[in-house]
């Protein structure tokens, strides 16, 4: 999906996104009024650059189950669910938006992702009545904000979380559905509310050594009384022995700065100043339309929980998110 473009693109206003939402559209003119209308239950979001995976056949949950670091072996039909697969030694190397219509697992997850996904799941069926697809090509995620009052079309299936639901709409009717049930709104948009609501994302607050104690998802996305998967023995050994080196933090931004600092951008204590040792990492920066600048980052576990801090040269008061 690399060189894919979103019809929507072609709608008025429309501002193509950058990494890792190539494909679809920033905005479409207006940010604040399109948070607005996300904050109210209103338009839709287009994720169509997001990737589809399907998991069919008799011992799909069960099958799931052991490669997931959630529990989903007794998933019940609707019941959204997000998991993880980790390394051999419990690093984050997918996250599955799942949810099971009775008959087929369905997924969402990042661009780009599906291909080393499915890679791996391949690996793993042995002796497994399943079948793994990637459905990408047939399938566009759509998101309605939570307090929408649009109904999916027929068939089409809906993963429904207190953010909203994801619908997995067949790409042919993606036009058509915006245009029935619009605004569009742009992902920057949903990117803002998606830190405000301190919800990570694989690849822009994970990095190659990333465990899940220190992003807040033991609470989504693991289940701690589950059976062996890859990676069990680092999430138990952490959990009941020790901390994680790193947190994930909020902060609010100097809303006197006219540049966000940008993803990467090196993290420090307001009083060490603009040359301090680096403590951390911006990961993603918005613009809220109510709360101003805002960010999240990932800072060493020991920066003191009520420090001032620099994110880059820009004055920042830091939200807990993971405990120190």
């Amino acid at each position: 999906m690399s060189s894919y473009a979103s019809p929507l693109l072609e709608l008025p206003g429309a501002v193509a996104a950058r990494e890792p939402d190539v494909g679809v559209a920033a905005h479409y003119g207006d940010l604040f009024r399109e948070q607005r209308a996300l904050a109210k239950g209103e338009g839709l979001v287009d994720l169509s650059h997001r990737e589809v995976l399907t998991v069919t056949g008799p011992d799909r949950l069960s099958w799931l189950h052991l490669l997931l670091t959630q529990h989903v072996e007794r998933l019940a039909p609707e019941q959204a669910t997000e998991a993880l697969i980790l390394s051999a030694k419990g690093h984050i190397e997918h996250v599955l938006y799942l949810v099971d219509d009775g008959e087929t697992t369905w997924v969402h997850t990042e661009p780009g992702a599906a291909a080393a996904l499915l890679g791996y799941l391949e690996s793993m069926k042995f002796f497994y009545r399943v079948e793994v697809a990637d459905r990408t090509a047939e399938f566009a995620v759509v998101h309605l904000p939570a307090g929408s009052i649009v109904e999916a079309p027929a068939g089409v299936v809906v993963r429904e979380t207190p953010h909203g639901r994801d619908l997995f709409l067949p790409r042919a009717e993606l036009s058509d559905f915006a245009a029935a049930h619009g605004p569009v709104v742009g992902v920057l948009a949903f990117e803002a509310l998606r830190v405000e609501g301190h919800r990570p994302r694989l690849g822009l607050e994970t990095d190659h050594r990333t465990i899940p104690h220190e992003l807040g998802w033991l609470e989504t996305a693991v289940h701690l009384h589950k059976g062996c998967y890859r990676g069990q023995e680092t999430v138990a050994r952490v959990e009941n022995l020790g901390k994680p080196p790193r947190r994930l933090v909020f902060l609010h931004l100097d809303g006197s700065e006219v540049v966000l600092p940008e993803p990467g951008a090196p993290v420090r204590l307001a009083a060490d100043g603009p040359e301090g040792r680096q403590l951390g990492r911006i990961t993603t920066s918005a613009r809220h339309h109510e709360l101003g600048p805002i960010a999240l980052a990932v800072v060493k576990r020991n920066v003191p929980a009520d420090a001032e801090l620099l994110a880059d040269r820009t004055p920042a008061a830091q939200e807990l998110i993971v405990e120190p």
